[in-house]
Formats: C-alpha cells, structure tokens, sequence
C-alpha cells in the first residue's frame, strides 16, 4: 500500500473487492421477505378460519412466527436462510426472535444460566428494558389525561 500510486491502489482494491450481485440479492430478499409475509398472512387467514377473532389471530400469527424463527435459529437454519435471501430475513418480527436466540445459542456450552439464559438477552435486552420503561410512561401519561378528563385531578 505505501508507495502506490491511486491508480494502482484502485486497481489492488478493485481485485479484491467480490462482485456485487444487486440485482439477483435484491430479488431474493424480495421473495424471501414477502415468502414470511405471505406465511404471516396464510397463518393469521388459517387462525380466523379457526374461529380466533382478528385480534386473537395476530397474536397468534406473531406467536408462531416468533416460535417458528427461534426454532430455525436454534437448528442453525435462520442463519443459511440469511447468507443466502440477505435482507429478506430482516421482517421485524422473525429478525427479532433470531437476534433474541442466536446469542443464546453462541454461549449454549457455557451452561444453561450463564449460556443460554444470559446470553439471550445481551442483544435484545436493551430493546425490551427501553420497549417496556416507554410502555410504563405512555400508560401513565394516558392515566394522568384521563384523570384531568375526568375532573379527578
């Protein structure tokens, strides 16, 4: 590197640097995005034939959407699904449970409370502290205005 010259930096960078496949990575994001779209959707559409109401059938959709990626990640399966669709595999609720379970499962041999257990938080830990303080203040906040509503305060 020291003593070249830009051109020739350009061309050492450019020998190393992998092809870029945008169109053929964007296309299988797509698809493999709108697949667990899709999935969503046939399961909520299954839960209400069921006879669960449409509140009840997305909890259920994203309880088994959660199960199902914790179990991928667990069998080492999210993780080939994400080399190969990239960012398709980032849907918010399966690309939570995988980044919930995966550290858990990289610290699996340190035992099943310093491991497993521990470890499964040090990603989304402070995502659920932050999901549940905020949730505490907005339900106070809303209590306050209801009080004030009610000429209780």
């Amino acid at each position: 590197m020291i003593g070249m010259s830009k051109k020739e930096y350009k061309q050492y960078v450019k020998g190393k640097t992998p092809a870029s496949h945008l169109a053929r990575d964007t296309a299988l994001a797509w698809l493999v995005g709108g697949g667990i779209c899709m999935l969503g959707q046939f399961l909520s559409d299954t839960y209400i034939r069921w006879g669960l109401t449409a509140e009840k059938a997305s909890a259920a959709t994203a309880i088994s959407l959660v199960t199902l990626s914790a179990f991928l990640t667990a069998f080492r399966l999210y993780h080939r699904i994400a080399k190969w669709a990239g960012g398709g595999t980032l849907i918010p609720i399966t690309g939570f449970a995988n980044a919930l379970v995966s550290p858990a499962m990289e610290y699996k041999t340190e035992g099943l409370v310093a491991g497993l257990t521990a470890k499964m938080f040090s990603v989304a830990g402070p995502v659920l502290i932050f999901g549940l303080l905020a949730s505490v203040v907005y339900g106070a906040v809303l209590w306050v205005i209801r009080l004030l509503q009610q000429g209780l305060l």
